[in-house]
């Protein structure tokens, strides 16, 4: 899925990301960011991410992550 972060707290690792398709917001699993590159998230910041069996948002990925696994894959 694809989406732009609402907040994100980098101390308490809490946040909430917005659904591009039809708005739903999602809470932020603990580990959302665990194998990211990045260590936090920005206000407005374009992300991909995936929903875990709780429905939080997991698996969080900027832009640059993707197009970076693109390249290693071509």
């Amino acid at each position: 899925m694809q989406g732009v972060v609402m907040y994100y707290d980098p101390q308490t690792r809490e946040g909430r990301v917005i659904r591009d398709t039809d708005r739903s917001e999602y809470l932020l699993a603990p580990d959302a960011l665990a194998g990211s590159i990045f260590m936090w998230l920005r206000q407005g910041q374009r992300v991909v991410f995936d929903l875990d069996a709780s429905g939080l948002a997991t698996k969080v990925r900027t832009g640059a992550e993707v197009d970076m696994a693109r390249t290693a894959a071509d």
